[in-house]
């Protein structure tokens, strides 16, 4: 009785991983360029929509084109467009057509903080190339708190 009660449960979740396959971004790697892009009309906003343009997929040997649609917002969370972009090896692949999640302030802050390509104090300088990272006029090799921008 105990077996097929876990052969139900093992057939449950192999079905709920089905389901989630089958929601998968599509994904491709392409080694013949995208036509250019089509023209499209873009409407006017919808509050709690966003709209996803169209642009082209491979389908089996060829590209087709996706018409843009409308996509109900997520709150926390950013629409990336779609887009193909060129490898080094010459190849295409599809970016994009997804949501990526926001960073709230305070993750952008350590980012900044932490991240070489990040800056501080918002003055356009990479903090990799910022004598002064936190603005406060006291160069980074002379200042005990380099990231204290309340500095008096």
């Amino acid at each position: 009785m105990q077996s097929k009660s876990l052969l139900a449960a093992a057939f449950a979740a192999a079905l709920m991983g089905f389901g989630a396959a089958a929601q998968a971004q599509y994904s491709a790697v392409v080694s013949v360029a995208p036509p250019p892009p089509r023209h499209e009309v873009v409407p006017a906003a919808r509050e709690g929509w966003v709209w996803a343009p169209g642009h082209y997929e491979w389908r089996g040997n060829e590209y087709a084109w996706m018409e843009g649609h409308w996509v109900r917002d997520r709150a926390g969370y950013e629409y990336r467009e779609p887009r193909w972009v060129q490898r080094a090896d010459g190849s295409w692949v599809l970016v994009g057509n997804s949501w990526e999640r926001r960073m709230v302030e305070r993750e952008n802050r350590q980012y900044a903080r932490n991240h070489p390509e990040g800056d501080f104090d918002r003055d356009g300088i990479a903090n990799r190339y910022d004598r002064d990272i936190d603005g406060d006029g006291v160069p980074n090799r002379r200042d005990r708190r380099p990231y204290n921008p309340r500095r008096s």
